[in-house]
């Protein structure tokens, strides 16, 4: 029986970083296979975990629900007829809702495989203001999982740990929390810690069906609500910055007055009130490019997409691109308030992606230029 284990987590949460502690720490000598379901028009996950000798089916598509639907389950039979694995990753987009995936998997009709994991990767420096800024995705990703893993504990207080836990207690008062930082921690305790979780896995994708069925005999009425997520208050005291420049504190609100349908082309009807896809709420660029730059360079091009009103409300970015110091590629990744750059491996082209809310595309486009 394939195990299938999808590794969640809101942008730039660490779940890449998770999986390759997974492989490298707890899954060697298991057959493995990664489905990444991107977000976006081009892939950079899929360049960095290849060097992993994992195989990869990237699909890219702004419709996050229409790739869950349509290409995600052909991709899990293939995965399967293909590589018969022992073992399935799936780490969806970061804006993706898990309960769609868990929902995807049980709906794909696999046989000789079986849902053995729902995993939410949480940032607690992020939480609060993820939770009141993209509540609908956020939340949703850590009322479904067995197990919750935090990142960037290291980094925090003690006192602000134990706010980013009380916070997704409210959501989720069962689910196992990992709070030790990973580099204390080995790969293979983490599994175990994830696989003993199965009861709860069980129950969660019951609760998940049942939630399915009776939204498939309900129908909304879109008069008796109102949108209440799409008002982003940037708190800032949320941000743990790397690198040395200080912002002052400030509030931002950006009002999303988004349409009924999604407008992806899939013809599928996605305006019921309360259940947003990623697409109606999210933007992403993605381009390739045969610049060079400096690390510097890099560095202040990430520091400038902080300025909300210049870029939009810049979520996630990353890319590959060539360095002009010598031979050494540039990788680089990008979450609000915290800057990694680093050298890195050369690619067969430079990739950059980013994405948001309301971001100016060709604003953005331009400071890369």
């Amino acid at each position: 029986m394939t195990k299938i284990d999808i590794v969640s987590g809101f942008l730039g949460a660490g779940k890449t970083t998770l999986i390759k502690k997974l492989l490298s720490e707890a899954l060697k000598g298991e057959q493995v296979v990664l489905i990444e379901n991107e977000f976006g028009e081009i892939g950079v996950d899929g360049g960095f975990l290849k060097e992993a000798g994992i195989e990869i089916t990237e699909m890219n598509s702004g419709c996050i629900c229409c790739s869950l639907v349509g290409d995600f389950a052909t991709a899990l039979k293939e995965v399967l007829d293909k590589y018969h694995p022992e073992r399935i990753l799936i780490e969806p987009s970061g804006v993706g809702k898990l309960s769609d995936v868990m929902k995807a998997v049980q709906n794909a009709g696999l046989e000789g495989a079986a849902l053995n994991s729902a995993v939410a990767v949480v940032d607690a420096s992020k939480a609060k203001m993820y939770i009141k800024n993209f509540g609908e995705f956020f939340i949703n990703q850590i009322e479904h999982a067995g197990t919750i893993i935090l990142s960037r504990t290291g980094v925090i207080s003690e006192d602000k740990m134990n706010k980013a836990i009380e916070l997704i207690r409210e959501h989720n008062d069962k689910a196992v929390i990992v709070t030790t930082p990973w580099d204390k921690l080995e790969g293979k305790t983490i599994l175990d810690t994830i696989e003993g979780a199965k009861d709860l896995e069980k129950e969660l994708l019951e609760q998940v069906m049942r939630e399915h069925d009776e939204h498939e005999h309900h129908h909304h009425d879109h008069d008796e609500h109102e949108h209440e997520h799409h008002h982003h208050d940037h708190d800032h005291d949320e941000h743990e910055h790397h690198h040395d420049h200080d912002h002052d504190e400030h509030e931002h609100h950006h009002d999303h007055e988004h349409g009924d349908h999604c407008s992806c082309g899939c013809g599928h009807d996605h305006g019921h009130e309360g259940h947003h896809h990623a697409d109606e709420v999210f933007d992403s660029i993605g381009f390739e490019t045969t610049k060079a730059y400096t690390k510097d360079d890099i560095e202040k091009i990430l520091e400038a997409l902080e300025d909300d009103d210049e870029y939009g409300m810049v979520l996630r970015s990353k890319g590959i691109v060539a360095g002009l110091e010598g031979e050494d590629w540039i990788h680089f990744d990008y979450t609000p308030g915290e800057i990694n750059v680093r050298y890195g491996k050369a690619d067969v082209t430079g990739r950059i992606v980013v994405i948001g809310a309301e971001i100016k595309e060709d604003k953005i486009r331009e400071l890369f230029s």
